[in-house]
């Protein structure tokens, strides 16, 4: 730490307009910065980011490759519990924040810096998604959100503000046009906010996409894909038709991506209730993730007991909330992840799907741990079920039915 300074803070760096000023702010401002850019799938060039944090001053730059640590650990675990909020949302940002911010944590440690910090607004749910990681992986360590601190967005009141500070201190600022909404991209989705998508009724313009073709403009010929599963999640992915093979978990995950993108598979334009308590609207791509679910939903139902279902995906809506309120290092969230784990150990077995213009088609499944007996639920073949058995079943749960319409009087009422 420089003599006089106010300490060493580790930032949570893109390289894009808000964080070079926050990271040129914070030194303005007598603290030491370490920038940290964590790759996790959104396509930046980090060797680039890394020699604009160290001209504008950054002490020390980590560009680290998350994208395997994502998918199998932040990732896997919501396709095992087919996570998805208010029905839509497959929270692809939601689950990137605690992989990020265990990460920065780790390094804030190791380098003895006292403070932590990101560029997330006052308004929207990651700064509660970072800070709440943070104070949940380190006892010792302060976050700074410089969009909740008087003195900066009293400064920086808009892009225009960012824009001549950036020009008054020499930032590079990318000569290209800014489109007029914001994204946010990874492994797992791009999302796109503000600006013209602001008004929940303005149509999104079809250029707003980068992971997906439209599905009017996507292929007039099907693509078939074979998904493996064990433990509830995807060990092999097989192109029926090139015969393509992918195995572990980052290359399923972005050979889905590609497959899925190109066949118009994953887009959703939905209003959502943030954690802070206002409505934004949102549009958001998730191809592989999207094929996923559909493919994991499928080969439950052929190997999950009924009633461990049951409990399972009343655990999914506590571990949904959870990801999307930033409580993943929450002591509850541990323990829900492991019981949605506990639940998976017999979901193994293929599953074949059809892609085509923006659907998911399931044309079969298979597995050696099925619990479906074609034999016993057959039509044509008796089997080894009575049934007879069925009249006892029926005179049981009819019981309660019948006590209640005998003591108070039936729907439908005899005339006297």
């Amino acid at each position: 730490m420089a003599d006089g300074s106010k300490g060493t803070v580790v930032l949570a760096y893109s390289g894009g307009l808000d964080t070079s000023c926050i990271l040129v702010w914070f030194i303005e401002q007598g603290y030491d910065v370490i920038a940290f850019m964590a790759d996790v799938g959104q396509g930046d060039d980090g060797e680039a980011a890394r020699a604009k944090a160290l001209k504008l001053g950054a002490k020390k730059v980590f560009i680290e490759d998350l994208r395997a640590d994502f998918v199998e650990n932040y990732i896997w675990p919501t396709v095992q519990a087919n996570s998805i909020y208010e029905d839509r949302y497959l929270l692809g940002t939601a689950i990137a924040r605690p992989c990020i911010a265990k990460r920065q944590c780790e390094i804030a440690v190791a380098e003895g810096a006292g403070f932590v910090a990101h560029g997330a607004t006052g308004k929207g749910n990651d700064q509660i998604r970072f800070e709440l990681a943070f104070y949940a992986l380190t006892t010792d360590i302060e976050s700074l959100a410089p969009w909740r601190l008087p003195e900066f967005y009293k400064r920086f009141q808009g892009r225009q503000d960012l824009l001549d500070f950036a020009k008054e201190k020499g930032i590079p600022v990318p000569v290209t046009k800014k489109a007029p909404w914001s994204m946010d991209g990874n492994l797992m989705h791009v999302s796109y906010e503000s600006g013209i998508l602001e008004d929940p009724g303005t149509h999104a313009p079809e250029g707003l996409y980068q992971m997906t073709v439209s599905p009017e403009e996507a292929p007039d010929k099907s693509e078939e894909l074979e998904i493996h599963f064990a433990n509830g999640v995807p060990i092999r992915v097989v192109h029926k038709g090139d015969l393509t093979q992918k195995e572990t978990p980052l290359e399923i995950f972005e050979y889905l991506n590609v497959v899925a993108g190109r066949n118009g598979v994953g887009r959703i334009d939905i209003v959502e209730n943030r954690f802070i308590g206002m409505k934004s609207r949102g549009c958001y791509e998730t191809p592989g993730g999207t094929v996923i679910r559909a493919a994991h939903i499928d080969i439950e139902a052929l190997t999950i007991d009924r009633e461990v279902r049951k409990i399972r995906d009343l655990l999914s809506d506590q571990f949904t909330q959870q990801i999307y309120n930033g409580m993943w290092w929450s002591p509850e969230s541990t323990f829900t992840r492991k019981c949605i784990a506990d639940t998976q150990t017999n979901v193994e077995g293929v599953v074949e799907v059809s892609l085509y213009k923006g659907n998911v088609k399931i044309l079969g499944r298979k597995s050696p741990k099925s619990l479906y007996d074609q034999e016993l639920v057959s039509m044509d073949v008796e089997g080894e079920f009575d049934p007879r058995n069925s009249t006892g079943f029926i005179k049981v749960n009819a019981l309660r039915l019948r006590e209640n319409a005998r003591l108070r009087g039936g729907i439908i009422s005899n005339p006297k």
